[in-house]
């Protein structure tokens, strides 16, 4: 899967247009990651890629490029 449908799923997930993200953007920096975003991220990887995240590997994740590592 490219980084661009990736980016597209996170888009999704966090509510925002795809164009607002960049693979170096802090995830601090978007109003939209929120607990809601994050447990959607979670469910997301769950579901689309048959793979689990604990609560301290996501907390590790600090930019958008961060979250699109876990999606491999």
């Amino acid at each position: 899967m490219t980084n661009e449908k990736k980016l597209e799923m996170l888009a999704d997930v966090m509510g925002v247009e795809v164009s607002e993200l960049s693979e170096d953007m802090a995830l601090d920096d978007i109003v939209k990651w929120d607990s809601l975003a994050s447990v959607n991220f979670i469910v997301m990887l769950d579901d689309e890629f048959d793979k689990q995240i604990g609560a301290g590997e996501l907390k590790s994740c600090k930019t958008v490029g961060d979250l699109l590592g876990q999606m491999e």
